[in-house]
């Protein structure tokens, strides 16, 4: 990408800064109106979006038209998972299929870490935009057969009634959902912003072939499909344990990213990806579950703010990292800064509520 554009990696990691500015700024707002509208109708706008600003971006390999067709990709993603989240938990999903949908979600980012490389012979530059379109076309037809969601307007009138600016302040002030989005922000946050960069880390570092290092680098993301419905299965079985999970989850996160930053061989390249790709599943609907529980008045919406916290990591750590890339170590500091990140969060989530049941919501609710 660097080359193709004439830009640093720096600039590179401003690609996706555009797209999750968007994405971030848009929880809330989208969050109400997956509320009030209805998750299936939302998606399927969300993945008309995609596959258009995927086409601008398709016109020039230029940075001038790329950044604002990213940000309207932050549009289509902001509109999407929040809708699909939304979707599963409306048509009775449990906390496995929740942690399953997120699972596929993440997945597809590692999918692309591991695809995209093997397409830029035929496509070249043009890979990523086209194989977007593709996915987006094919999720469009897929929801566009799938069940209506119940209608929700009415209701979502009446809980806005106060004032949207109210129901906003009262969801941004909120204690309890504020533990949620620091243990979110370290997991997922950290764990795609890693992704971003740890193929470029291991070709520049460790001298890896590029289709080596993106099938290391895909694991990452990909390990996710794996660690998000299992976690939310354990948290119904074992609802106490919870709290001690997750930490295990951060403590294992920042000692795969240690072996990332080593940039070895390939074998430990790919224990410290896996380690960080389950890690960072772990929370995901353990998270989400609490948030949508504490705030039974707007669950999409209490979604979207502990969702948020990701992004707004995303957003400020995917170019510092690229700017680790012009130090000593070639990213390898960088990576390191983010395994003492990880690793601190520890101390936030022992502070947490134990959060595997609606009892412990009730529970948080009257402390």
């Amino acid at each position: 990408m660097a080359r193709t554009y004439h830009v640093a990696l720096a600039t590179v990691g401003l690609f996706t800064t555009a797209l999750f500015l968007v994405h971030s700024l848009l929880q809330v707002p989208v969050g109400r109106a997956v509320d009030a509208r209805g998750a299936r109708r939302i998606g399927l706008v969300a993945l008309a979006i995609l596959a258009g600003a995927n086409a601008i971006a398709l016109l020039a390999p230029e940075p001038a038209l790329v950044v604002p067709a990213r940000a309207l990709v932050g549009v289509g993603t902001a509109l999407g998972f929040l809708s699909g989240i939304d979707y599963v938990r409306a048509q009775g999903g449990s906390a496995f299929a929740q942690g399953l949908y997120g699972g596929v979600a993440l997945g597809a980012g590692g999918l692309a870490l591991a695809l995209v490389p093997q397409l830029l012979p035929p496509l070249g530059w043009r890979a990523p935009f086209l194989s977007a379109i593709a996915i987006a076309l094919a999720a469009g037809a897929v929801l566009a057969a799938s069940p209506r969601d119940a209608a929700r307007g009415e209701n979502g009138r009446a809980r806005t009634a106060g004032g949207a600016t109210a129901e906003i302040l009262s969801l941004v002030t909120d204690r309890r959902l504020h533990r949620l989005c620091v243990l979110y922000g370290a997991s997922f946050g950290l764990s795609v912003v890693l992704g971003n960069w740890v193929v470029t880390l291991l070709e520049r570092a460790a001298d890896y072939s590029t289709g080596v290092a993106g099938a290391i680098g895909a694991l990452v993301l990909l390990s996710g499909v794996v660690s998000r419905p299992l976690a939310g299965y354990l948290a119904r079985l074992e609802p106490a344990r919870v709290r001690q999970v997750l930490a295990a989850g951060l403590a294992a996160s920042a000692a795969g990213t240690l072996l990332l930053a080593a940039a070895g061989p390939p074998a430990v390249s790919v224990v410290g990806a896996l380690l960080v790709g389950l890690a960072a599943g772990v929370p995901f609907a353990v998270a989400f579950g609490a948030a949508a529980r504490t705030r039974p008045d707007a669950p999409a919406a209490a979604i979207a703010l502990v969702n948020m916290s990701g992004n707004v990591v995303i957003l400020t750590c995917t170019p510092l990292l690229g700017l680790a890339f012009s130090l000593p170590g070639e990213g390898r500091i960088g990576f390191a800064a983010a395994a003492v990140l990880t690793a601190a969060t520890i101390l936030a989530v022992r502070r947490l509520p134990e959060l595997g049941s609606p009892e412990s919501a009730r529970a948080g609710e009257e402390a």
